[in-house]
């Protein structure tokens, strides 16, 4: 049995004076890609940015790799997660290379060859060696996205977190970039949080799901996609496995 290497327990999340989600509580386990889902605005992204440390949360208990986030734990706990945005946020003025070089200049004493060569490889692991000197606007946005994988893994995290991985890309894109997922984490062993409502990612990549709803302001459902689509009692989750995306309530 895998140990867990992220803990919530009863949190609240949400902002000051806002409360989005009450008393929420799940591990994700080591090794595994653990999707957070449900209808647009029910807070999963919102759950994601406490889990990296951006919010605190407002009630409860959040644990990464046994820490809690607080000012003592914040530089340790940072360099064991890596954060690729749905946009991919990549530098415009800076080739892939040097994106994916960034982190290994500021938080690492590697030197300048060391750096280029892990740079490099992490690049090839996303395949997209051969982009290395082109900047962000000069590739697609698939590759854009792969490209802010390959840097969110530079500093070999624990965790690596996807908001919306597949916003923007067309099927078949998509469906690659699903591939890619799955290929790291086999070789990696690293533990995937991923922000998603894309049902063809989930089934295919996802170990296991948490499932928030807007309405209810709480988390509805746990378990693996097959799971929830044929065993749930809930209506809502079993309309959202079986018919699709609902937006909102």
């Amino acid at each position: 049995m895998s140990e867990p290497i992220i803990e919530l327990k009863h949190v609240d999340a949400g902002y000051p004076g806002v409360t989005i989600l009450r008393d929420v509580t799940f591990d994700v386990m080591k090794g595994e890609v653990f999707i957070l889902l449900g209808g647009s605005g029910c807070g999963k992204s919102t759950v994601m940015k406490h889990m990296i440390g951006l919010n605190p949360v407002l009630s409860g208990e959040l644990r990464l790799a046994g820490l809690e986030w607080s000012a003592k734990t914040r530089a340790a706990l940072c360099r064991k997660i890596g954060v690729m945005y749905q946009s991919g946020a990549l530098f415009g003025s800076m080739t892939c290379l040097e994106n994916v070089l960034l982190p290994l200049e500021e938080f690492t004493r590697l030197k300048g060859a060391e750096r280029v060569e892990r740079a490099m490889m992490l690049l090839d692991d996303v395949e997209l060696a051969d982009a290395a000197h082109k900047l962000p606007h000069e590739i697609s946005g698939g590759m854009r996205k792969r490209v802010a994988i390959a840097r969110a893994m530079a500093l070999d995290p624990d965790v690596v977190f996807l908001d919306e991985p597949s916003a923007g890309l067309d099927p078949i894109t998509s469906s690659a970039l699903d591939d890619l997922i799955l290929k790291l984490k086999t070789e990696t062993g690293k533990t995937f949080v991923v922000v998603t409502h894309e049902l063809p990612s989930i089934f295919k990549i996802a170990d296991r799901c948490a499932m928030f709803d807007k309405a209810r302001h709480g988390m509805i459902a746990l378990g693996t996609p097959a799971g929830l689509r044929d065993g749930s009692k809930d209506p809502f989750v079993l309309k959202f496995f079986n018919r699709g995306e609902i937006h909102g309530k």
